[in-house]
């Protein structure tokens, strides 16, 4: 089933955990979906990270997340993420940054981010790659396709993937994990499977056609409702958020609009 954006259902969906103990619950039994779509698929489990999606989770619920177990979060903010990179500095965890870049908040980025999930136009890889060799760091990013079509989802058209992929080493603190994308939101499984079976079309083209490009070849797709459809099409990385956390007071399509 696809993300819902009725807030009545996520919250019977996902309740809020308010303890290391649901935490780690919960944690334990989004990893355990993780297996069972990963043996469906004939693949293994443990070549799947879950990524816990902590924004608009407020801090003192993170910090039980941490003690349950989770070691990277991501945000789908900049601005969030850096007030809880600062504020959470005495934890031992990383922070992805999965959402839109506007090209002011890359110096950001460039100080604290351990990823960027959304890298969607030379200009952004442009202003983080002169940030981050200012601060001689360099930065694993994925490249965003939008593989919905819809016109107000972020990421690259596919058609544009390639050469896209082409001018991205000229910008050498850069280092290309693979491809993200969101699915279309909706309950129609198979529409919301098509999406994910375009982006790894798209990665393997790549690396048919220039597998230097292309990196590890991950591919970063699939989140609480849709996850395990994503790990069937080949997921390497998944953002879960309330699955893990509970429901959010806002739907997703707040963060990535749906049109």
């Amino acid at each position: 089933m696809a993300t819902s954006d009725n807030a009545a259902d996520a919250e019977q969906r996902f309740p809020t955990a308010e303890s290391v103990a649901e935490f780690e619950h919960n944690i334990a039994a989004v990893q355990s979906r993780i297996t069972a779509a990963a043996e469906r698929a004939g693949r293994d489990a443990a070549d799947i990270r879950l990524l816990p999606v902590s924004k608009t989770v407020p801090e003192d619920r993170i910090r039980l997340a941490v003690q349950a177990g989770c070691r990277t979060l991501g945000e789908n903010k900049v601005q969030e993420a850096k007030r809880k990179h600062g504020n959470l500095s005495d934890l031992d965890v990383s922070w992805s940054v999965i959402g839109h870049l506007q090209t002011n908040k890359a110096k950001d980025v460039a100080a604290f981010a351990s990823e960027f999930q959304a890298l969607d136009s030379l200009r952004a890889a442009e202003a983080l790659d002169r940030r981050l060799q200012m601060v001689g760091r360099e930065l694993d990013v994925f490249v965003q396709v939008n593989t919905s079509g819809e016109e107000s989802k972020f990421g690259l058209p596919p058609d544009e993937l390639p050469g896209f992929l082409a001018r991205l080493p000229r910008y050498t603190a850069l280092k290309v994990r693979g491809l993200m994308t969101l699915a279309i939101f909706t309950s129609d499984t198979s529409r919301v499977r098509g999406c994910f079976r375009l982006l790894r079309d798209l990665r393997d083209g790549a690396r048919a056609e220039s597998p230097e490009l292309i990196g590890p070849g991950e591919l970063s797709m699939g989140m609480s409702g849709d996850y395990e459809t994503a790990i069937e099409e080949g997921a390497t990385v998944v953002r879960v958020g309330q699955a893990i956390f509970g429901a959010r007071a806002v739907p997703d399509s707040h963060y990535w609009p749906s049109g």
